[in-house]
């Protein structure tokens, strides 16, 4: 969901500012803007528990080693399938 603040910013930086003969924030401006942005963003992080963080380590590395195995065969079989194919007897 977005903040209303942020919902104006957003609405305002799709609107261009010589249509409605407003005048386009400076530089500074905007730039407290988008940190206030950050800033309200980085309240809604949630940081995962200890046995959140290890049970997705877990998955990751269970799935690096299932893609690693299933990359490792193919390129063992086209190994056997070139050496088969192009080895000179």
């Amino acid at each position: 969901m977005v903040s209303d603040s942020a919902a104006d910013a957003v609405g305002a930086a799709q609107k261009p500012a010589s249509a409605k003969g407003e005048k386009k924030p400076n530089v500074f401006a905007r730039l407290v803007l988008f940190v206030r942005q950050i800033i309200g963003e980085l309240k809604k992080v949630v940081t995962p528990t200890r046995q959140d963080l290890i049970s997705y380590t877990i998955v990751v590395l269970v799935f690096v080693a299932v893609v690693m195995a299933f990359i490792t065969g193919i390129d063992f079989g086209l190994g056997k399938l070139m050496l088969w194919l192009f080895a000179s007897n």
